[in-house]
């Protein structure tokens, strides 16, 4: 009963077949290869239009990279408050972007709604030579909540930075969680709705360590060649990470891994509510936060559940919630199978 990150998922077999293909004989290295012009080809077609392609490791290095990229080191970058760049990626964006600045903005459900981008935008003193420049929007997609911005949300976000001379970028860690629970096309989720460069996440979905920085205007990613290899994200084997993303977004596979995901959440918030316990955000990803009383988490802890507690003042109703109660963050998988998620409902219910 493993739902503590879908990190700790194995790698899709597909995927892991996929490696092995590309490990025989020679090929050039740092993306001088052909599945690396395959992979930027595939992009293209699965997004409509020329992108520009990066590939790195971690997704931690396609977030700090591609804001890095975009903002200046007097620029601001305005996110949610509990985005994973705020929170977990130890300062990575202030560093690669030479003393940038990170302002987390409140939002209900982990997102951002377009009266609070208003509002920070006009309630701070902006502009130099005094003060910082708001230069990035960065949007989590789906959300550190499990939540997810709709088409609509994205591209009401986006004209309110563009007007105001920002920028778009969007960490799509989940984003394959994200295409597949609002079933538009990838095209109408990102440049059609205003985002400018994508972090596109292929680890949580089923890779090894496997991301991309996608720009959809390729003319805004000059200098990024230097800035990846400056940054030390340009991998020598790179046909290993490009087999990946090849094989990931093959025949649909990153989507087809994630409803699987979505369903298995789906599957667990239907059982919590069954007993009692109903998640304290809507659940549109493969994320599920439930509040569960001290006894069932002991009771959990001791039948081998894995997941984390998380703090209890974020959870929208931790005020109507008994004083020991726990908040806790549960995550499925592409691994994830029904006789998992049901043990752990049986063991939430005694």
């Amino acid at each position: 009963m493993n739902f503590a990150s879908d990190n700790a998922a194995a790698i899709a077999p597909q995927i892991l077949d996929a490696i092995g293909k590309v490990n025989s004989g020679s090929a050039l290295g740092y993306g001088n290869d052909a599945v690396t012009r395959q992979v930027e080809r595939k992009l293209s077609d699965l997004f409509e239009r020329d992108v520009a392609v990066f590939l790195v490791s971690t997704g931690t290095g396609a977030n700090a990279l591609s804001i890095a990229h975009l903002a200046p080191p007097w620029g601001a970058v305005l996110g949610h408050r509990d985005a994973h760049i705020m929170t977990s990626e130890c300062g990575a964006p202030e560093f690669f972007g030479g003393g940038l600045k990170l302002i987390g903005l409140a939002g209900d459900d982990g997102r951002i709604s377009p009266a609070e981008l208003k509002r920070a935008l006009e309630r701070e003193e902006w502009g130099g030579p005094h003060h910082i420049s708001p230069s990035v929007l960065s949007l989590t997609q789906a959300t550190e909540a499990g939540t997810v911005y709709s088409v609509a949300d994205t591209a009401a976000l986006a004209a309110i930075a563009h007007a105001r001379g920002m920028t778009v970028q969007m960490d799509g860690a989940r984003f394959a969680n994200a295409v597949a629970r609002l079933g538009a096309p990838p095209a109408e989720i990102t440049w059609k709705a205003g985002v400018d460069v994508l972090a596109f996440g292929a680890t949580k979905g089923g890779a090894m360590a496997a991301e991309v920085v996608i720009f959809f205007d390729p003319a805004r990613a000059a200098g990024m060649p230097e800035r990846r290899k400056r940054g030390g994200h340009l991998v020598s084997k790179h046909r290993f990470i490009a087999a990946q993303i090849d094989a990931f977004v093959t025949d649909g596979l990153w989507l087809t891994l994630a409803r699987h995901a979505n369903a298995m959440a789906d599957r667990l918030a239907a059982g919590l509510r069954a007993k009692g316990l109903a998640p304290v955000w809507p659940v549109e990803a493969n994320l599920v936060f439930a509040m569960l009383p001290a006894e069932v988490h002991k009771r959990l802890q001791a039948a081998g559940a894995s997941y984390y507690p998380m703090h209890r003042d974020t959870a929208p109703r931790a005020g109507s919630s008994r004083p020991d109660d726990v908040l806790v963050r549960l995550v499925t998988s592409f691994a994830t199978t029904t006789e998992e998620v049901d043990a752990f409902v049986a063991v939430v219910g005694g």
